[in-house]
């Protein structure tokens, strides 16, 4: 999972001197937004980030009168090349006529710098541009803000709300009921052209939402607070509770070196070491070239005491939240199977939330960061103290991967990663429920 951040700067000082003689000093007042996305050439940027600043753009929330959207890359290009480039991604297909008058309009937004990411030359052009634009809109001192996109990742919040919002959720919260979590983030394509992009930070974003205890308030700083609590309780990981893995053909990418040893899968098992949590595995996944795009979180109950219906052979009760595609959250029970007979069966209680709220637009990841970024919220943040704490916990198992001392096992592209992977979640005691699949419901 890539890792990212976005940053707002208020312009305080806009009317340089130099800009004055070339534009004159006679500004009125007014408010402008320059968007800064930086790597704008990569793939990142073209998936997700402009796509979502297009959906902000066509709802509505980025006012067209105010917004202007700068790229900025090593990759010599113009602006109508990066426009070219961008635009299969923003629309599809289906919808691609009724979008055709705000994509345009969305393109003509964009402006294309090229330049290093050493040197001062490239921002000093990049500053040059800006600033031009901020003085056409007539911008006063201190009224113009700058929105840099430093590639991190955004993070997901409705364990938040699930947990914290609803009664029966408390008492069940804790090592007495659940024998583990588990949290995936799967991605069907590889890195072509992002080689050694790969960490594993969104998972621990998730795994401080579903482990954290209840904050005094909403407050971006009381949410802060707790996610630093857990992350401070993570014990060292064993080297023997981790499998890493590399896909045929990573090396392939010419941006890669041919003997590179960095992991394009991991499964990590981490342990918090307090009250709610001892014994409690929290298996982290992560992979690209899977088998399956998807992001979700698995809490795991434990076996029911005294089992005289012999459920277990149907597999145990588990909760599971889908954050990515076809949101959702379901609950598999063991219930009676129709008919005369006494048998038993596994089923779910489902919430899809395409199916439940069809009138209603559920924005991206990307989307929402966004916005709460120019709206000045600043939960969905990283705090120094959270990303040194999360350092803390991986940096010593990175520092053994660059040694060799952990080595990457190869794994065919499309495939469910190392089989190792599979024999290490057996052995932290989640049980896999075979033959058992979820299938999203139809109208």
């Amino acid at each position: 999972m890539g890792s990212g951040q976005w940053h707002v700067e208020k312009r305080s000082t806009l009317k340089k001197e130099s800009f004055l003689k070339e534009y004159g000093a006679a500004v009125s007042e007014s408010r402008s937004l320059s968007i800064i996305v930086l790597g704008a050439s990569g793939d990142l940027a073209k998936k997700k980030t402009f796509p979502a600043l297009f959906n902000l753009y066509h709802q509505r929330f980025l006012n067209p009168d105010e917004v202007h959207i700068f790229g900025y890359a090593r990759t010599k290009s113009s602006d109508e090349e990066l426009r070219d480039k961008i635009r299969r991604y923003l629309v599809d297909e289906k919808n691609a006529s009724e979008k055709a008058e705000a994509l345009s309009k969305f393109l003509q937004l964009i402006k294309y710098v090229s330049g290093p990411y050493d040197s001062e030359d490239g921002f000093k052009r990049l500053d040059k541009a800006i600033s031009e634009h901020e003085i056409s809109k007539k911008s006063s001192e201190g009224s113009s803000r700058r929105l840099f996109y430093l590639a991190l990742p955004p993070s997901v919040y409705p364990p938040l709300v699930l947990r914290f919002a609803n009664r029966f959720f408390l008492p069940l919260w804790n090592r007495d009921n659940i024998a583990n979590v588990q949290i995936v983030f799967r991605e069907d394509f590889g890195t072509e052209g992002r080689g050694g992009y790969f960490d594993e930070y969104g998972v621990v974003q998730v795994l401080c939402l579903v482990a954290m205890e209840k904050p005094i308030s909403l407050k971006p700083e009381h949410i802060r607070d707790e996610k630093v609590k857990v992350l401070q309780s993570v014990i060292p990981i064993k080297d023997e509770e981790v499998v890493l893995g590399q896909y045929e053909g990573y090396r392939d990418d010419p941006t890669v070196p041919n003997d590179s040893n960095t992991p394009t899968f991991a499964t990590t098992i981490l342990r918090i070491d307090n009250e709610r949590w001892e014994g409690v595995p929290f298996i982290l996944k992560a992979g690209k070239a899977m088998g399956s795009k998807k992001a979700d979180i698995r809490i795991q109950f434990k076996d029911v005491p005294g089992d005289i219906f012999k459920c277990q052979k149907q597999g145990r009760n588990e909760f599971v939240i889908r954050l990515q595609p076809s949101e959702a959250m379901y609950m598999k029970l063991t219930v009676k199977q129709p008919g005369l007979e006494m048998q038993t069966v596994q089923s779910e209680l489902d919430l899809s939330y395409k199916q439940r709220y069809q009138d209603v637009s559920i924005p991206e990841a990307y989307e929402r960061l966004i916005l709460d970024t120019i709206k000045g919220d600043q939960q969905h943040f990283v705090r120094r103290d959270e990303l040194k704490a999360a350092w803390e916990i991986f940096t010593p198992l990175l520092h053994r991967i660059e040694k060799g001392e952990v080595k990457s096992i190869p794994y065919k592209p499309g495939s469910r990663g190392p089989t190792e992977a599979d024999q290490l979640l057996e052995k932290a005691g989640y049980l896999q429920t075979h033959g058992y699949m979820w299938i999203p419901p139809t109208l």
